[in-house]
């Protein structure tokens, strides 16, 4: 008794081992291959708050390449194509109207934030674009490391750069 229904399994399954497969050729059932669209250039920022440097020049400059980590796993160097840091800003009431000016903040003066744009090619699929194995988001943790810095930010914006 009990190896005929050992047998009945293995049959069963090897009838749906063969359905799988014959609904994969026939195009009835997506694998990743067919998922990737196309690829194309991406550029993506990475805002990187509230960083503390007693230097008042960014480590961080246009045309250098950076490497950057994803979720800890390490990628590749990416070249920056865009860097604005300023000073930790903070609002204050305007004296003489009812609206709002924003400062310097006084009680961080080594506090920076600064956001990097950066390049590199990307798979396009229909959930989005691809980098090392990783789909960019809007608020995918990454980080930024050069000779002097090792900064930890999330991706801020997204553009994938159609070149026709």
């Amino acid at each position: 008794m009990n190896k005929k229904l050992v047998d009945i399994i293995i049959v069963l399954g090897l009838i749906i081992v063969i359905g799988v497969g014959l609904i994969t050729a026939k195009g009835m059932r997506t694998t990743a291959s067919k998922q990737i669209e196309s690829k194309s250039p991406i550029e993506f920022e990475v805002f990187l708050r509230s960083v503390t440097m007693s230097s008042k020049v960014c480590p961080i400059k246009n045309g250098d390449k950076t490497f950057i980590s994803i979720r800890n796993v390490p990628y590749s160097d990416l070249d920056v194509i865009g860097v604005k840091c300023q000073h930790k800003k903070t609002t204050i009431p305007a004296k003489n109207s009812n609206g709002y000016i924003v400062v310097d903040d006084a009680g961080f003066v080594d506090t920076y934030d600064i956001v990097v744009r950066v390049k590199d090619d990307a798979i396009i699929t229909k959930d989005g674009a691809v980098v090392g194995g990783n789909k960019i988001k809007i608020g995918l943790p990454i980080t930024l490391e050069g000779k002097t810095y090792k900064f930890t930010g999330s991706v801020s914006d997204i553009n994938i750069v159609n070149e026709n």
